[in-house]
């Protein structure tokens, strides 16, 4: 049966008399009661949509074969990077299908691991998922956040190490904060938000973000506030804690814009101010480290590309600061210090390099890599002489190196087994032009081999927003899409970091056409250079990159078979009105600009649908509970491009249930969703299986 001989009885979705005046432009917005996620007439809506599209899946006899080969790839042991706190070494593992991966604790690299927390105790189904950790500084005190079916809305608690038991404290209320231990073990700095309505409390919009400190054993009303703003609605604060204990250090964040301040508190006067070091929002800064009372930082301040400057809080005046490690071609995306010298990662063209600096500036080396590929870790403290790091790439899977920074040797610490060659497959990275001329880096991967006639399934994916590099990363999900001899391309859209803070700005606000250009021109070369055509290209994103699935598919829609896009943001007049919304106003603008309304109301997926279009088959997926981009947007998204659409080509939505933005996912639920979207394209690219 194909999707031509198939008749969707979507349903019937209400519409409404709902009209919002713009800048003089009216707006229709009839799907406005699919806003509210827990009324009687949007659960049963959900209910309706589902057993349209479950009852589609179902009908896919490949279906259950690909989740079954999912799940036997899925099962290998799983190591996250370890790092050292004290006399002691933690890591998380996962066996290989458990929902949530476990935290470990052993004394030495050889002794025997010690469980510290299951998170998959927590919860019959596995979706109350640890979302933080802090560890004193001797190892002895593990404060812990808990998120429950994917709410950004965590609870933190602390645990005894040593005996695995849990203190009294409970601490509630807190979004977008991680915990920071003062060095004496009897306290520590978070950020929260005052109770929000609970009827509410998953679209409330989030303000007024304050800074405490709480000492263990004392009720959470007993919590210190450090700091806050009341004149400053949008400011977020982070504290860190210097490694020598003297310092607090206050990032101070405003929406998702990279710009930030640093304030500072000493921590050895307790009658200590909190003082402004950086007091203006004109670039990004982020803490190093300090030697006494110069601290280091990595800003873009007047070097898009990132440089590592100090400053002497005790001389901060901007004329004094001290340029330590220049800008470079590189994009310098993070900087640690061990053995006494500066540990950084740049990206080249979206791959990882790591060089090592002195303090002086003075370059020392650059630390050999298995490949082209992405590392992460480098973690430790100043004079540390060992630390770890991962390596992966698109058919690699993950592995643990053990590097000695004296001897600049590295070794294998962990390796996973998986039931895959990764020698039968190839990455390549390739250079197309955009639509204004700017060049543009792709990673293409496929089995080698590959004929290229046009005829290839072909799986493009992209972000393309709020600084985010897309670099290469192993994915289970990706291999069965290989093995059914698909091409899988990742195109570095503007918007995102590979080149820097002025490539990201070159993909904001009012240049976000930019990005859907740039994927667009991506979609075109791969039909160029036959690695592909119309008929079999699928565009896929989650989250900014549902955004960019849903207006690419808007205005080419004749370019792509299908489009899959996940937890978008299809509705940019109302994005700022939910949650966090507002603070993405800073990647987008907003509709309440009259200068920015007319480029949103542009491209807004849900605002540019027209009736009669034949769109691409459409697979959008969000959760009923996505407390990050409320599932609204696919919502609406998916009722407008329904009563649109004019074709056989399916328009279906799948809502997880119990779920947020995706964060502490089960495994179960990724492999069942992984496992869809492949069968889903399997019937509508007509691939033939081998």
């Amino acid at each position: 049966m194909t999707d031509s001989t198939l008749s969707f009885n979507y349903p019937k979705t209400t519409k409404i008399d709902v009209i919002d005046d713009y800048h003089g432009t009216k707006v229709a917005d009839p799907y406005r009661w699919l806003e509210d996620p827990d009324s009687d007439e949007t659960k049963a809506w959900v209910e309706a949509q589902n057993q349209v599209t479950f009852g589609y899946l179902n009908d896919i006899s490949v279906r259950e074969t690909l989740k079954q080969r999912l799940t036997k790839l899925w099962d290998y042991e799983k190591y996250s990077i370890p790092f050292k706190k004290g006399n002691r070494y933690f890591y998380f593992k996962n066996d290989g299908l458990q929902n949530q991966s476990v935290f470990y604790t052993l004394t030495s690299l050889d002794s025997e691991p010690k469980e510290l927390l299951d998170p998959n105790k927590l919860s019959a189904d596995g979706t109350v998922a640890l979302s933080g950790i802090a560890i004193t500084e001797d190892g002895s005190l593990m404060a812990y956040g808990l998120s429950s079916s994917g709410s950004d809305w965590q609870e933190w608690k602390v645990r005894n190490v040593e005996t695995g038991e849990d203190l009294p404290d409970r601490l509630k209320w807190i979004k977008f904060s991680g915990a920071a231990w003062t060095n004496d073990n009897q306290g520590f700095f978070y950020s929260r938000y005052d109770e929000p309505n609970d009827a509410s409390k998953l679209e409330e919009v989030n303000y007024y973000q304050k800074l405490f400190y709480h000492r263990l054993g004392t009720p959470q009303s007993e919590d210190i506030l450090i700091y806050h703003r009341p004149d400053q609605k949008e400011w977020g604060f982070n504290g860190d804690v210097t490694e020598d204990g003297k310092y607090l250090i206050i990032n101070v964040w405003q929406g998702t814009d990279p710009k930030n301040l640093i304030f500072y508190k000493d921590l050895t006067d307790a009658n200590a101010e909190v003082i402004e070091l950086i007091n203006e929002f004109e670039a990004s800064y982020s803490f190093v480290d300090n030697d006494g009372e110069t601290f280091w930082f990595r800003t873009d301040l007047d070097a898009p590309k990132g440089k590592v400057i100090a400053i002497n809080i005790n001389n901060q005046a901007k004329e004094n600061w001290q340029e330590i490690i220049p800008q470079t071609e590189e994009v310098l995306e993070g900087v640690g210090l061990l053995n006494n010298q500066f540990v950084t990662e740049y990206l080249k063209d979206a791959r990882s390099q790591v060089k090592i600096f002195a303090l002086n500036g003075d370059f020392v080396r650059e630390i050999q890599l298995p490949g082209i590929g992405s590392v992460g870790g480098f973690g430790g403290k100043r004079y540390d002489t060992e630390t770890f790091y991962s390596f992966t790439s698109f058919t690699f899977p993950t592995i643990i190196y053990r590097y000695n920074l004296v001897t600049d040797e590295s070794s294998v610490f962990r390796k996973s087994n998986i039931d895959f060659n990764p020698e039968d497959y190839e990455t390549k990275q390739v250079f197309y032009t955009s639509k204004d001329g700017t060049k543009i880096p792709m990673f293409i991967t496929h089995k080698k081999g590959l004929q290229l006639n046009g005829n290839q399934p072909t799986y493009l994916y992209g972000y393309g927003g709020f600084g985010v590099s897309l670099t290469p990363s192993f994915s289970v999900g990706l291999l069965v899409w290989l093995e059914l001899g698909g091409v899988y391309a990742v195109a570095n859209l503007r918007g995102g970091g590979e080149y820097g803070e002025e490539w990201h700005l070159a993909g904001t606000k009012l240049q976000k056409q930019n990005v859907f250009d740039d994927f667009i021109a991506a979609a075109e070369w791969l039909i160029e250079n036959k690695y592909t055509s119309s008929a079999k290209l699928a565009i896929a994103g989650g989250s900014n990159g549902g955004l960019l699935v849903g207006a690419c598919m808007t205005q080419r829609p004749e370019l792509f078979a299908a489009a899959l896009p996940s937890v978008g943001v299809m509705d940019m007049l109302r994005f700022h009105k939910f949650t966090i919304g507002w603070a993405w106003c800073s990647e987008y603008g907003s509709a309440e600009n009259a200068e920015e309304f007319p480029v949103l109301y542009g491209y807004s997926p849900l605002h540019n649908l027209k009736a009669g279009v034949a769109y691409p088959a459409t697979f959008i997926t969000t959760a009923d509970h996505d407390d990050r981009v409320v599932p609204a947007h696919s919502f609406k998204f998916a009722a407008a491009l329904q009563e649109a659409h004019n074709g056989d080509r399916p328009v279906l939505i799948r809502i997880e249930t119990k779920a947020g933005h995706g964060a502490g996912k089960p495994t179960a639920k990724i492999i069942e969703e992984i496992a869809d979207r492949w069968a889903f394209l399997v019937r509508t690219l007509e691939i033939e299986l081998a």
